[in-house]
C-alpha cells in the first residue's frame, strides 16, 4: 500500500510532455502471469500461466473490461502425483476523469470468480477431482498517466468482498507500459490482497 500512495504521489505531482498521446480505453493484451502465494507450511507456492484482457470505451468517461487469468502447477510424488487449476474470470465497467493534462482519475468496479481445482493421481485411491469457486464484487479507485509519450503509469486501490464465502479484504495494483508504436506496448503488473501476489507481464494493443 506505501508503494501504490508514493506512486500516486509522483504521477499528480510530475510534469507531463504537453506532445503525449492520448490515454486510450480500448485496447487487448495477453501474456504470462503468475501467483504466488506467502505461506511458509508450502514454502511460498507460485503457479504460473497467462492471461488475456481487454477493453472497449463506450463513451468519452466510461469503458466496460474483461480479462482472463489461467495458471497451473504439477505436484509429484511417492506413490502419486497433484495437478492445480487456478480460473479467473472478471468482467466490469470503469469510469474516468480528467485529473491533469495527462493524468486521468479512475474507478471501476467489477465482477470476479475465483475458480480452484485439484487432480489427483494416486496408486491406492485412483484418481479423482475436487473443485471449488467464490463469485466476488471489487471495487477499486486511482490515477492513470503518461510520464513521457512512450510510457504509462496506473495505480489503483481498492476493497474486495465475497460475502460469506470470501471476508473482505483491500486489493492493490501497480502496472506500466512502454510503446513502441502508438498501437503496440510491452505491459507489466504486480496486484496482491492479504498474502496473495500476482505478476503479469504481455503485449498490449491500443485503439
Amino acid at each position: 500500500m506505501r508503494k501504490i500512495l508514493i506512486v500516486a504521489a509522483l504521477l499528480a505531482a510530475a510534469p507531463f510532455s504537453a506532445s503525449a498521446d492520448a490515454l486510450s480505453y480500448t485496447y487487448v493484451e495477453g501474456g504470462w502471469t503468475q501467483v504466488k502465494t506467502d505461506d511458509d507450511v508450502f514454502n511460498d507456492p507460485k503457479v504460473d500461466g497467462g492471461y488475456v484482457r481487454g477493453s472497449i470505451a463506450l463513451a468519452e468517461q466510461v469503458h466496460v473490461f474483461g480479462g482472463w487469468n489461467y495458471a497451473s502447477k504439477s505436484y509429484d510424488y511417492d506413490y502419486g502425483s497433484m495437478k492445480l487449476k487456478l480460473n479467473q474470470p472478471e468482467l466490469g465497467i470503469g469510469y474516468h476523469m480528467p485529473f491533469s493534462d495527462r493524468v486521468d482519475y479512475t474507478a471501476d468496479i467489477a465482477w470476479v470468480r475465483q475458480q480452484a481445482e485439484i487432480t489427483v493421481k494416486d496408486v491406492d485411491y485412483g484418481r479423482f477431482t475436487v473443485k471449488d469457486h467464490t463469485n466476488l464484487v471489487r471495487a477499486t479507485m486511482g490515477l492513470r498517466g503518461k510520464p513521457s509519450r512512450m510510457t504509462e503509469a496506473w495505480i489503483k486501490a481498492g476493497y474486495m468482498d465475497g460475502g460469506n464465502e470470501f471476508k473482505g479484504t483491500w486489493v492493490g495494483t501497480l502496472g506500466g507500459q512502454i510503446n513502441f508504436t502508438r498501437t503496440w506496448g510491452l505491459v507489466g503488473e504486480i496486484s496482491g490482497y492479504r498474502d496473495v501476489t500476482q505478476y503479469s507481464a504481455g503485449v498490449r494493443a491500443s485503439f
